[in-house]
Order: C-alpha cells, then sequence, then structure tokens
C-alpha cells in the first residue's frame, strides 16, 4: 500500500472510532441541515435553479479560454495586472517577487482554498514574511497549526469549548471566554494587522467575464479589508471559477449562500474590477490576479471528469457524505476533502499516488442529490476508479482476483458449487484485507438460487 493511501486508512481508522469527534460534527452539521431547507424556500423550483446553474458552468468551461482571455482584457483596462500560473511553484514564485518588491513584512489574507493548495503561508513563512489568516474560522485553524478542516467551515471540528482553550493558550484570554468575548479578541488582534500589511490576499468566489471582475462572498468583511486596506491586492483564482456575466450572479450568489451555509445571501457580496481609480478615496494601489491551473487543464481534457469543475465550493457534498461525517475532513490528507475532493485530486496530484480516495466513499449518491450545481459526483468517482485500472494503477493480484469474480458470477453453477463453508474461506482467510476493518462474514449453507431449485423443481 502507497505511503499516502496508509496514512490515509491510519487516520481515517482512527477518527471513525472517535465518538466525540462524532459527536462534534454531528451537531454543527445538524445546525446547517437544519437551516439549508429554509434558504432553499426563496427559490421556486430550486431543482430548476440548480440545472440552470450548470448549464451556466457548462458554457464557462466549454469555453474557458475564450472566457479567460475576455476577463484579462477587461480587468487589464482598469489597470490590473493578470498573471497566468501553470503550476503552484509558478503562482508562489510571482507573489514572491511582488512582496519582494513592496517590500513586505506583514501580509493579510482572506479564507482560500487555492491559497491553501499552493501553501501559500508555508512559502511565506520560509521567506520571512507573516502571513496572517483573517478569517475566524482560518485565523483558529493557524493559531492550531492545522489546515482546514472543511471547504466552507475550516474549524467545523472544534467546539466552543476547543477553541476557548486554544484562545487561552495562544493569546492568554480566558479559558473560559464565550464565543461574543472571543471572536472580539481576534478582532483587536486583526484590526492591527490590516493596517500593518504591504499586501493584501484574496481569492475569488467566481471570475466574471464579461466586465473583468472578481465576485467575493463572505459573512465577515474580512475580505473587504484584506484588499482595502494594503497597498497592493493579490487576487489568486483556479481557473475554473470564472461565470460568463456578472447578471449570472444574480443566480450564483443567492445558490452558493444557501447550499454553503442555509442563508439567503451572505452578508458581504463585492465585486473587485481593478485598484483604486483617480478620483476614488478608497483601495489598493495596485492588483495583481494570478489565474492558477495546477492540473486543471488535466481535468478539462477529460470529457468525463470535466464536469467536476463546474463546482461552485459551496461545501455540500461534504455536510452530506456519511463517509466524511465518520472520518473527517483531515483524514483525506489534501486541500479539497469529501466527494468533491476525492473526484478531482487524483487529478490535481496523480491518481496512482491519490485513487484511494476515490474509494472512500459508499456510493449512496448523497454527494450527487445535494449537489447545488447538480454534478454527478458518485458516477465522476467511479469513472475514478475506472481510470486507475485502465491506467494500469491495480496489483496483478487485485486485477486476477477480479478476473477469478467475473468468470464465477457469470456462471451460476460455479457460484453453487462453491458453498458457503468454501466461501467462508475465501472471505475470512484467504483474503486478508477483509478482516482488518470488518467483521467476520457468515455465508448460509445454501444459496437462495438452491433453495428456490429444491422448492420449485427448476
Amino acid at each position: 500500500m502507497k505511503g499516502n493511501a496508509a496514512g490515509f486508512m491510519a487516520k481515517s481508522t482512527v477518527k471513525a472510532a472517535d465518538k466525540e469527534h462524532r459527536r462534534k460534527i454531528n451537531f454543527n452539521i445538524g445546525k446547517y441541515n437544519a437551516v439549508v431547507p429554509q434558504g432553499k424556500q426563496q427559490f421556486m423550483d430550486v431543482n430548476l435553479v440548480r440545472e440552470k446553474a450548470k448549464n451556466l458552468k457548462w458554457k464557462a468551461i466549454d469555453t474557458l479560454d475564450k472566457q479567460l482571455e475576455n476577463f484579462e482584457a477587461q480587468i487589464t483596462k482598469r489597470g490590473a495586472k493578470v498573471i497566468w500560473a501553470e503550476t503552484a511553484a509558478q503562482a508562489l514564485e510571482e507573489i514572491g517577487k511582488i512582496c519582494k518588491a513592496k517590500n513586505c513584512k506583514t501580509l493579510v489574507k482572506s479564507k482560500s482554498m487555492v491559497t491553501e493548495e499552493i501553501h501559500l503561508n508555508h512559502y511565506l513563512e520560509e521567506n520571512g514574511i507573516e502571513s496572517v489568516e483573517t478569517d475566524l474560522g482560518e485565523y483558529i485553524q493557524q493559531l492550531d497549526g492545522e489546515p482546514p478542516y472543511h471547504i466552507v467551515t475550516p474549524a467545523m471540528h472544534k467546539s466552543k469549548e476547543d477553541v476557548a482553550k486554544l484562545f487561552a493558550e495562544k493569546l492568554g484570554t480566558s479559558p473560559k471566554a464565550t464565543p461574543q468575548e472571543l471572536t472580539l479578541v481576534a478582532r483587536a488582534v486583526l484590526r492591527k494587522k490590516y493596517v500593518q500589511a504591504e499586501v493584501g490576499v484574496t481569492g475569488a468566489n467566481f471570475i466574471i467575464a464579461d466586465i473583468g471582475g472578481i465576485a467575493v462572498t463572505e459573512n465577515e468583511g474580512n475580505a473587504r479589508l484584506s484588499c482595502a486596506w494594503p497597498k497592493t491586492h493579490i487576487v489568486i483564482a483556479g481557473i475554473e471559477k470564472v461565470i460568463p456575466a456578472m447578471t449570472d450572479l444574480g443566480l450564483f450568489w443567492p445558490l452558493l449562500s444557501t447550499f454553503g451555509t442555509g442563508q439567503k445571501i451572505t452578508v458581504y457580496n463585492t465585486i473587485i474590477n481593478g485598484p483604486r481609480q483617480p478620483g476614488e478615496t478608497d483601495g489598493p494601489d495596485e492588483m495583481y490576479v494570478i489565474l492558477l491551473d495546477n492540473g486543471r487543464t488535466n481535468i478539462l481534457e477529460n470529457p468525463k471528469q470535466r464536469e467536476s469543475l463546474y463546482c461552485i465550493r459551496c461545501g455540500a457534498c461534504l455536510n452530506a457524505c456519511p463517509v466524511y461525517k465518520n472520518i473527517g475532513g483531515h483524514a483525506y490528507e489534501a486541500t479539497y476533502s469529501g466527494p468533491i475532493g476525492s473526484v478531482i485530486t487524483p487529478h490535481l496530484k496523480g491518481m496512482d499516488d491519490w485513487k484511494h480516495l476515490s474509494y472512500a466513499s459508499s456510493l449512496c449518491g448523497n454527494c450527487t442529490e445535494v449537489c447545488a450545481v447538480r454534478i454527478n459526483l458518485h458516477e465522476l468517482l467511479l469513472e475514478n476508479r475506472h481510470e486507475a485500472v485502465q491506467s494500469g494503477y491495480s496489483s496483478f493480484g487485485e486485477r486476477m482476483a477480479w478476473k477469478m469474480w467475473r468468470m464465477a458470477m457469470l456462471r451460476r453453477g460455479w457460484m453453487n458449487m462453491a458453498g458457503g463453508s468454501t466461501k467462508n474461506w475465501v472471505v475470512n482467510s484467504m483474503l486478508k484485507g477483509w478482516k482488518e476493518t470488518r467483521g467476520k462474514m457468515e455465508f448460509p449453507k445454501k444459496s437462495f438460487n438452491q433453495m428456490w431449485r429444491e422448492k420449485k423443481g427448476k
């Protein structure tokens, strides 16, 4: 078993038996499940809205080259600089150049999964730059030295008592402080950082092609502060985040907020289409937009997997997944966890090392059922498994076992010849992996087919 798969099995086995972890996750996802139906009531036909959003993303991804070129042309007219980064290393190199040119000592950043993907904080730390997470959940995770646990709610696995204890250890607050008191402490710390920072970094919920804009959705206002106070604003966004027109936000903003947090609309919704213009009093002097590939074109050229690029990162599939709810976000050891992470990670980081994630699924289809843009996630997980085998990333023993299984399943007589005791021996003794994580299998002495023949005589 490869290292990545072994690490996943080890972490998931521990978390699956952690009842306290399960209690916290069920509590937090329970609150999510209580409000999402209320948010959906704003739509006359929520499934029609999901289908329309899927069609818009299909249009955007199918014409991705033209959409991105339109975006670049429009935002460049307003003074922003667009940088195309094929890999994470290229993106980091460009950010490093900008920070060096600005003599950056402190950088503030809002919540961004792409910056987690390229390990921006680690890179900045190595280069002597203080990088401060300003989203409260991300700030909590940064204090604890952990990556985000969830695409939308980074500290979902922590209770209010856990956060109070963490703040007491790191910031010297009372271990009995309330969530309101802890929030005020974080606010006081972070407000100073906004003023100190030479550079601010944000992601992008959507890249708007027709006006050359970046759409940012948030509930805390920290993204606005991150891009307005520092003199230099850097946007890092995956190329798949594009939507064709600004008018599409009338559909995507409510859809993202409802499926992400259960809100009708998030508190702050911002469109940024350049640095401060002549006559304006607010905003940065310079704005850079880094368009990141980092494996996304691998998915783009795959006709069956291309659909996964429609994802708007609402996190609904994580909240619905029975596997995610049992093993947690960190067990995946990847930036994107849950069903969508299991679909895209093997293509972003390499099928051979990450194919195991596509088996971390019950294939119940609940992820597909709740997806905001109706991505057929459970079918894509199956497609990943198929591609892994077709690409030669399966062992000889595994291929032979399935070949023998196929031969047996196509011949009823062979199946009946292998009685209950034989089947018990094959599963419980010959197949070493079965009993490691499962109870002993007990087959009946006679199959249903045999009993039917004895009763009906045919």
